[in-house]
């Protein structure tokens, strides 16, 4: 069988490459179309945008679809995660977030108070944490996130470019380098997931992953 698909893989590779062609083609055009009508190339959540986490320990269960019911008559925006055991699925902790303008501390309490009434008993330190991030912040720590991203990915391609010294091959490590982070960054946006502060961090991890696999396989393509 493996014999057979590498008969057919180097028969129509020239082919094959159509695929991730076209797939990269359609990531540009989605990711062009999210930011004209967004005005952005990700989704922020709180920790970029600013606004108020409430982390609550779960004492006992909390049904997510009546809380979620709850909150949307009560406030116009906020996100609810559930975080659970991840050998008994059981739930451990749920966390309400609100983008609320620089934290604002009558807001807050506001905030804090509709969740109460949810869940019938009074959030306290043993029960729960309130994490606040304002929108300068966010903007700025976002700013220098997407900035180091930038940075990585020059060096990134200077460092490929010594390595090979032929720009057959380097670029090819650099093309699949930013299809890979092309291609999840539309993907993401497409499953409308809210990017965090830990989420740009994952694309400056997917850089170094795409690019120590694609210098094996060029290297050993070369050979």
């Amino acid at each position: 069988m493996s014999e057979k698909f590498a008969k057919l893989y180097d028969k129509n590779y020239k082919n094959l490459l159509l695929i991730p062609a076209i797939l990269l083609i359609i990531s540009l055009a989605y990711l062009g179309y999210f930011y004209s009508v967004n005005g952005d190339f990700i989704r922020k959540d709180v920790s970029l945008t600013g606004g108020i986490t409430i982390t609550i320990e779960s004492q006992q269960e909390i049904n997510i679809d009546e809380l979620n019911t709850y909150l949307s008559q009560n406030l116009d925006d906020f996100e609810i995660k559930e975080l659970s055991n991840r050998f008994s699925g059981k739930q451990e902790a749920v966390v309400v977030q609100s983008p609320i303008q620089d934290s604002d501390s009558s807001e807050i309490s506001e905030f804090k108070i509709v969740i109460e009434g949810f869940l019938g008993y009074e959030l306290n330190t043993e029960n729960s944490s309130i994490e606040k991030t304002g929108s300068k912040f966010g903007e700025s720590f976002y700013k220098q996130l997407i900035f180091a991203i930038f940075i990585s990915f020059i060096l990134m391609a200077l460092v490929v470019f010594i390595i090979f010294r032929s720009f057959a091959p380097s670029a090819a490590v650099v093309l699949s380098a930013f299809a890979d982070i092309t291609m999840t960054l539309a993907f993401v946006n497409f499953l409308g997931i809210k990017v965090s502060s830990a989420g740009i961090m994952a694309f400056l991890m997917l850089i170094g992953y795409s690019v120590d696999t694609d210098i094996m396989l060029t290297t050993r393509l070369l050979k």
